[in-house]
């Protein structure tokens, strides 16, 4: 006999505003506990020093995480300059200074080498891992910590405000995988004045900006007012709760979207794949979902004229 999942059946995204000094896996606790949600992941770590947009995936909304966190991310930041750090911001102790100051114009003329397909070293003091361990966790105890170099794309990198001569504030847009603290290290490094991250915002992850953040004294005042219904067809206004959440296919929004029919949505559900209709159908290639009736189906690969289901969403 099967175990009862604790927990109820809660899908969507809820797009939460990060506080300060707190870390990722704490606010997907946070929420999953709020929403009494059997499920929860999220798409993009956040520092606990920064702050901003850390899309929380609930239940079938975690079949798409991957959607989100390949989408492209942008974050506005402060760096100090006249010292490096361990860590790159503000956590670790100083191990490298100088007296020198840039100006607004050796910035600018800086930028344009951090721009396009680039080569970067990510901190030491990161999650990646090294031999199945984990940098931080390696840098914590001591050890010395020696990353490769890979390729990361920033699409979008400026000077903003530099509020005084050791302070600047960037704004930039870049792809999976690129590390903000490194590009504060790097660009110290290059202009001979050293540099670390104060302060860190992401403003936006694939799909999900600002524009419909929630924060978590807002999750915990709607959790503390009412009870979390498990009807996914749950009227908007019957539980402010399930309010907050977007819908799982927001974080399918630069896919391809295939209306089905229903007998099409009960094959796609069973495993098999299915013609696409229409007049454009043959020559569509590469991933899509697949609705019917407004319910998100399946997410698959379409190939010569069918869309071959990879994963099958139950949000009944």
């Amino acid at each position: 006999m099967a175990r009862r999942k604790k927990g109820n059946p809660v899908h969507g995204w809820l797009i939460l505003d990060k506080p300060l000094n707190m870390t990722s896996t704490q606010a997907v606790g946070a929420v999953r506990r709020a929403f009494n949600a059997q499920k929860a992941g999220h798409a993009g770590t956040l520092d606990p020093l920064a702050t901003g947009i850390l899309p929380i995936a609930l239940g079938e909304a975690t079949k798409t995480v991957p959607f989100a966190v390949d989408g492209e991310k942008a974050y506005r930041f402060t760096v100090r300059w006249g010292g490096e750090t361990t860590t790159d911001d503000t956590e670790g102790p100083i191990v490298a200074s100088s007296d020198r100051r840039p100006t607004a114009e050796d910035i600018n003329a800086l930028l344009p080498a951090f721009r396009g397909v680039i080569q970067q070293v990510p901190p030491q003091f990161s999650a990646i891992k090294v031999d199945g361990a984990r940098a931080y966790d390696l840098a914590r105890d001591g050890q010395s910590v020696i990353l490769d170099a890979r390729e990361v794309v920033i699409a979008r990198f400026v000077l903003v405000d530099q509020p005084d001569p050791s302070t600047s504030v960037f704004e930039a847009e870049c792809g999976k995988g690129t590390y903000v603290r490194a590009l504060a290290r790097d660009m110290g490094r290059a202009l001979g004045c050293y540099g670390h991250v104060i302060a860190l915002r992401r403003t936006r992850v694939g799909p999900f900006d600002e524009s419909n953040c929630v924060t978590m004294d807002q999750v915990q005042r709607a959790a503390n007012g009412t009870d979390v219904h498990v009807d996914a067809d749950v009227d908007s206004d019957a539980d402010e709760v399930m309010r907050l959440l977007a819908p799982v296919e927001m974080a399918l929004s630069d896919l391809p979207e295939l209306l089905v029919s229903q007998a099409d949505a009960q094959s796609l559900v069973r495993g098999q794949a299915v013609l696409i209709r229409g007049r454009d159908a043959p020559i569509l290639t590469g991933p899509a979902y697949a609705t019917s009736k407004g319910r998100l189906i399946a997410l698959g690969e379409l190939d010569r004229g069918a869309l071959h289901p990879t994963r099958v969403f139950n949000l009944g």
